[in-house]
């Protein structure tokens, strides 16, 4: 009989199982949720996690417009973005982008900034399927119900 192993395993990319969950992101902290669902994205939730390796699941968020902020964060945190031209630089509130014409934003650049830059990182975003209803064209994919809200009683606003 073989003692521990002092070897760890890679998972190559041909082993990789990619699994479907959805998210219902109405009453969620920003934060909190843009952390558990990059954390899903990489795959850093499986005992098979490779770095250099895609092999995180598919995660679907529905009511992305819903999400909540704590504290005076809704008007007073700013997002900044540049054209790329000389004093083009561009602030806005999560509440100018809830209100706008793409809510989700706010849940996905959070989520954007937590994954790695480069390929890889830009390979994972497409495993993740914003919405800002209630209805998405994933459901022949069965996705399995990640309940955030119970995982911790600060993942949900207090309203």
């Amino acid at each position: 009989m073989k003692a521990l192993s002092k070897t760890t395993r890679s998972i190559k990319p041909a082993e990789v199982e990619k699994k479907w969950h959805i998210v219902d992101a109405d009453g969620l902290v920003v934060g909190r949720l843009a952390a558990i669902i990059a954390n899903h994205l990489r795959g850093k939730h499986k005992p098979s996690y490779t770095p250099h390796v895609d092999c995180g699941d598919h995660v679907i968020v529905i009511n992305a417009d819903k999400v909540k902020f704590t504290g005076n964060k809704m008007d007073g945190k700013t997002y900044y973005k540049h054209t790329g031209h000389p004093g083009g630089i561009k602030e806005t509130t999560p509440t100018k982008i809830l209100e706008g014409r793409f809510p989700e934003r706010v849940l996905e650049k959070a989520v954007e900034r937590m994954i790695p830059r480069g390929p890889l990182g830009r390979e994972q975003m497409r495993s993740l399927h914003l919405y800002s209803g209630t209805e998405h064209p994933h459901e022949g994919q069965r996705p399995v119900v990640l309940d955030v809200a119970s995982m911790n009683r600060k993942n949900k606003a207090a309203s």
